[in-house]
């Protein structure tokens, strides 16, 4: 149970649930029940329009039912791997900040052993390294790594859209974040919230000028969703993604950002005779395409696969990123003295860096994943909530509790971190999942070329041939 996130009784918690669940029904017709905590059907949404389509012989046939198991394993594998990360979140950065924390960097043998402090010598959520999780008669509270993309899911939905527009993003921030603290929002986030307060609108809040934390690491934890909304077709989850990642990014860290929406939208095309590890090296192939040969980046990236594949340890690794980028600053990476706070910990490179380290070397295990990332370094919550969301699509909702061996809470309480949601914040994997069924709904038909087939439970949509 996570202690620091479950202030709701039972009894209270049971009579929200209920409450949220026939409001739900208001916008859902032929609503399939739920038995034995399966996943057993998709419902068609109220909200949409389904026009008829003919398939093509070459379509992609994608089963709406299995998909929606699919996103409930992401929000259920990023919500693990979240809270796992956040005990050693800023604990080891490498070089120590001007009060000389964050010294150094835990291995392998750390796991398990007490957890230290970190640059602000808390520790709210466990005194040992290990995994934290909600229990099955518990609450997943929500945090920065699942809170902005619930709230873009919702934005989405309520504005019957594909393709949202800055204003839509504006007036989402503004009615779902805290205006004071705490707040849950950090450089680039809080930057940007500010300046839409004064009235200022994506894109420009995500510019140089206007935004000087434009390439520290929000974009890349708060936009990988938009993958899973256009399967199998990337260049349509870039555009989905395009304003939410310059609401808050630019260069490097929209680079980076785009990496994720990539690899999040090439998931759906695994191929099930192949180990997660050899889609993920394909994967990651193709997303990599997507960053610029010449930025510090695409340079980080090829430095961890190159030491991968030379056979040195994880731990190795992560010390050689380190020495290269922090130490030395090479290929252009200046922000260990740029950011004079805490020699740039919360920056999108090292951080993506240190992403590429526990992607590798976790060689699709969620469980080893999700260690690896915890002990990485710096914003450790960050990448491996990434990665926890991408692997716990690829494995579904059984997979992930297979690899675990036990099952966990199925409901999030979006009101930890923000505000303003129906049920008091109370909501739960099963319906977040299908909200995005019903999201794909409409991009299958508005930009995808496709078609739904609600008989079937079918979604047909076209190839890229790119792809």
């Amino acid at each position: 149970m996570i202690r620091s996130t479950n202030s709701i009784t039972k009894k209270a918690l049971s009579f929200l649930f209920v409450l949220y669940v026939l409001g739900l029904m208001v916008s859902c017709k032929n609503k399939v029940e739920n038995t034995n905590g399966e996943i057993v059907g998709a419902s068609e949404d109220s909200l949409l329009e389904y026009t008829s389509y003919r398939p093509h012989d070459d379509d992609m046939e994608i089963s709406r039912t299995l998909y929606k198991d699919k996103l409930y394993g992401f929000w259920l594998g990023q919500c693990i791997a979240n809270w796992t990360g956040l005990i050693t979140e800023m604990d080891k950065i490498g070089i120590p900040n001007s009060q000389g924390k964050g010294a150094g960097f835990y291995t392998r043998e750390d796991w398990g052993k007490p957890d230290q402090p970190n640059l602000w010598d808390s520790n709210k959520y466990s005194e040992t390294i290990d995994f934290l999780v909600a229990d099955v008669d518990s609450i997943w509270g929500a945090d920065d790594d699942t809170d902005i993309e619930y709230i873009y899911q919702e934005l989405l939905y309520k504005n019957r859209t594909a393709i949202l527009t800055g204003e839509m993003i504006r007036e989402g921030w503004l009615k779902h974040i805290k205006p004071e603290e705490e707040n849950f929002l950090w450089v680039s986030n809080q930057a940007a919230y500010d300046l839409m307060e004064k009235g200022m609108v994506p894109p420009e809040t995500g510019l140089p000028k206007n935004n000087p934390h434009y390439e520290m690491i929000d974009a890349q934890l708060t936009t990988e969703i938009f993958g899973f909304f256009a399967p199998g077709r990337p260049e349509v989850a870039l555009k989905m993604a395009h304003l939410p990642i310059q609401n808050v990014a630019r260069d490097n860290a929209a680079w980076i950002s785009e990496f994720n929406v990539v690899l999040y939208s090439l998931a759906p095309l695994a191929d099930p005779k192949k180990s997660i590890k050899e889609n993920l090296d394909w994967m990651a192939a193709e997303a990599r395409k997507q960053l610029p040969n010449d930025s510090y980046s695409a340079k980080m990236y090829d430095f961890v696969k190159a030491k991968y594949a030379s056979g040195v340890t994880w731990e190795e690794a992560r010390d050689a990123l380190h020495e290269k980028y922090q130490i030395r600053q090479e290929d252009g990476y200046l922000w260990a003295t740029q950011d004079t706070v805490c020699n740039g910990c919360f920056a999108a490179g090292i951080n993506f860096g240190a992403g590429i380290v526990s992607l590798l070397y976790g060689e699709g295990d969620i469980k080893e994943t999700i260690k690896i990332g915890t002990l990485c370094g710096w914003d450790s919550d960050n990448p491996t909530a990434t990665w926890g969301g991408l692997l716990g699509f690829m494995l579904g909702k059984e997979g992930v509790e297979e690899a675990f061996g036990r099952k966990f809470a199925d409901k999030f309480n979006i009101h930890r971190t923000r505000i303003g949601f129906p049920n008091n914040g109370i909501d739960d994997f099963y319906h977040m999942a299908e909200k995005g069924i019903f999201i794909i709904d409409r991009v299958v038909q508005e930009e995808l070329g496709g078609g739904v087939d609600l008989e079937k439970d079918m979604w047909y949509i076209p190839k890229n041939s790119g792809f």
